[in-house]
């Protein structure tokens, strides 16, 4: 991408309204655009960021026999009622909306109950489970108050999956491999040395415990209690000894963080295939309780935990792997020989597989170099009239600050590696 075809541009200021440190740093690099507040727009460089921690978070749903499937936004209000879901003061930060002929329905608030109505159309027998299905999709809550940037969204994307057994032994094997998948996730996002299995309450679904994944932060809104030896983690709300009793946690190594929920998952038992009469029928042919679980990771909220966390006084400092591009190429001045060996390290760049951001704009060398920083672009690449004359290339990490001078023939295999 040239960043002279880029109809987005950096900014000095954040809107004035805007406190959240992830959201003034992702507007200020022209990665998301505030519509109101809890509502972002993913612009072309955020949504190659939101879209690289989707396809991380796919491959993990994948590799423990999660099927995706794409659900509506539109929801019967009939299926909510038979779970006692729809009423607002069951569940108070709904969006409904209405058809022309008056019939209400939700928008997009979880999917629960359209998965197992869904399901009833293509499980009866015990052949059929287990069955796991996931979508990444964009949901939609009232939140009261959405003052975290993207870590509190009233419109946000997440990944969210269900998982439906035929006994209570198969379901927890089920969820110890997507809690494990987890745990990949956060470690190729590159917080996993930070972020925590959490024991919290398990709420209206189950009498056992149900986990979050809380990642250390200061800015968290969560306080937990960790266990730095066993890598585990308690939430504030279930930290009292009867509790606790039931875990391994030993209370007097636990140290106090806050924390950002940047996962979470809960055993849903029978309670949403039982409310709407979805069963299977076993090899003796009796029917049978389908158990089900629910896993949930706010991918969008997650580009905004990473900002928090990847950054420092000039700007995002985004990992390789979630980076919108690897290199920022810089040229500067608009001479014939620096541009013409600008163009061609930029068709070499992208012909090795290189994702690069070319500032071509006639702009002064500090202008790009903060832009560059901003962004958060894991290398720079400069290009100068004094680099060719030298017949090099300068070569900057973003985390270092030593700026390296290579052959200008090594550039690409340097950057391949």
């Amino acid at each position: 991408m040239k960043l002279s075809e880029l109809f987005t541009k950096t900014r000095k200021d954040a809107p004035a309204d805007e406190v959240a440190k992830n959201a003034q740093l992702l507007i200020k690099a022209g990665f998301i655009h505030k519509e109101m507040a809890g509502v972002y727009v993913f612009m072309p460089l955020g949504l190659r960021v939101l879209e690289n921690i989707k396809q991380i978070v796919r491959e993990e749903m994948n590799a423990v026999g999660g099927q995706e499937v794409q659900m509506t936004v539109l929801q019967p209000k009939e299926i909510f009622e038979k779970t006692d879901r729809w009423d607002d003061a069951k569940v108070d930060n709904w969006f409904k909306t209405k058809l022309s002929n008056g019939t209400e329905l939700g928008m997009g608030l979880t999917h629960e109950e359209p998965i197992v109505d869904m399901l009833s159309d293509y499980i009866s027998s015990y052949k059929d489970l287990p069955v796991s299905i996931y979508q990444i999709q964009t949901k939609f809550r009232n939140e009261l108050r959405a003052q975290a940037g993207l870590l509190r969204g009233r419109e946000f994307v997440m990944k969210d999956m269900y998982s439906f057994a035929r006994s209570q032994e198969e379901h927890e094997e089920i969820y110890e491999k997507v809690a494990q998948a987890y745990h990949r996730v956060y470690e190729r996002l590159g917080i996993g040395d930070i972020t925590y299995r959490t024991f919290a309450d398990g709420g209206i679904f189950t009498s056992r415990f149900s986990d979050e994944f809380q990642m250390l932060s200061e800015i968290g809104e969560d306080t937990i209690y960790v266990d730095e030896q066993q890598k585990i983690a308690v939430n504030k709300e279930v930290i009292d000894d009867e509790r606790l009793a039931a875990t391994s946690v030993d209370k007097t190594k636990l140290k106090e963080y806050k924390a950002i929920e940047v996962g979470n998952i809960f055993p849903l038992e029978s309670k949403y295939t039982d409310a709407l009469g979805v069963y299977y029928v076993d090899a003796d042919g009796e029917q049978q309780k389908i158990i089900a679980g629910c896993y949930g990771i706010g991918v969008s909220r997650l580009v905004g935990a990473l900002a928090e966390h990847f950054s420092d006084e000039r700007g995002l400092v985004w990992p390789e792997n979630i980076a919108p591009a690897k290199v920022y190429l810089a040229r500067l001045g608009n001479i014939p020989s620096v541009i013409s060996t600008a163009d061609e390290l930029y068709n070499r760049l992208t012909a090795a597989g290189i994702t690069v951001l070319y500032d071509d704009r006639d702009a002064r060398p500090g202008e790009k170099f903060a832009d560059a920083d901003l962004m958060g672009i894991p290398y720079r690449v400069v290009v100068s009239e004094r680099t060719i004359q030298a017949g090099t290339h300068e070569l900057k990490k973003r985390t270092e600050a030593e700026t390296k001078v290579l052959p200008a023939n090594q550039i690409v295999e340097t950057l391949s590696k």
